[in-house]
């Protein structure tokens, strides 16, 4: 993920320059061939491949309630299928999907695309000491896909087309970063005519774990992905709490309605393996 996602989680107080197209959060726009779509093409991908993979390895029913993918059970043959269906999305040009099959098209790439890594560098404690070079900063912005012949990292994905193009926070909770602070891994890739109603159970998938949202005494604990993309929330403190009630359970929506108090942020990047 970009700089915004784990350099303030690694060390926060150090300012963070972000590099590549995006040179002012979310406001910048889609360039190039990101923003352009088909309208009602009626192409559909096939995602059989990623979908035996996840039904293989990903465990859903984790005492945590978090999502817990077995990287080292992953065969050599699987991980040559893995790296073959990246291949076959990366031949396709998204341009030719319409806009919704687009956007699961990147969410899906992405989300096999980290698994990849980490398959390939496990076993390994967190996600951050892959690649990176000298500090282990991660491997976000190291190229990992070629699309229409860019050479794309998953921060390209994620904050130059993703988050620019598509202007919907609900991808926060589709994208996964292998880490235990970080929204499930879906069990299913995600479609472009489920896709409205996929994003909408990952976000209240989420908001129904503490990782995401629990109350405590004297205080509301958040997700730092709530501060790190602030802007992708809505406008400020008011934006943010109207994005929560509208996913989270209905006992927290109550308190989230009035409340007034502090606010504490936290991420676990612990490895999301059992």
């Amino acid at each position: 993920m970009k700089s915004a996602r784990w350099a303030r989680a690694w060390s926060q107080g150090l300012a963070v320059l972000l590099t590549g197209w995006l040179s002012a959060g979310v406001a910048a726009q889609g360039t190039g061939p990101w923003d352009q779509h088909a309208v009602d093409s009626g192409i559909s991908i096939d995602h059989s491949s990623w979908e035996s993979l996840l039904g293989r390895y990903l465990i859903t029913d984790h005492p945590s309630g978090i999502n817990r993918f077995r990287y080292g059970d992953v065969t050599s043959a699987d991980r040559d299928a893995l790296s073959r269906y990246v291949a076959m999305l990366a031949a396709l040009d998204p341009r030719t999907l319409d806009r919704g099959e687009q956007q699961a098209y990147w969410i899906n790439l992405y989300n096999a695309v980290t698994v990849g890594l980490v398959v390939d560098a496990y076993p390994v404690e967190s996600i951050r000491r892959i690649s990176g070079g000298l500090l282990r900063t991660g491997p976000w912005d190291e190229p990992v896909v070629e699309v229409l012949g860019r050479e794309l990292s998953l921060n390209a994905v994620e904050h130059d087309i993703l988050r620019p193009v598509y202007r919907d926070p609900r991808i926060h909770y589709a994208i996964n970063c292998a880490s235990l602070g970080c929204p499930n891994l879906a069990p299913r890739p995600y479609a472009g005519t489920t896709l409205d109603a996929d994003l909408d159970a990952a976000a209240r998938e989420f908001l129904a774990h503490p990782r995401a949202l629990q109350f405590a005494a004297d205080e509301l604990r958040l997700s730092s992905i709530y501060q790190w993309f602030a802007e992708d929330f809505g406008s400020g403190r008011a934006g943010l709490l109207a994005h929560l009630q509208r996913f989270a359970p209905a006992e927290a929506r109550s308190r989230l309605g009035n409340y007034t108090g502090r606010i504490r942020y936290a991420y676990d990047w612990a490895l999301n393996d059992p």
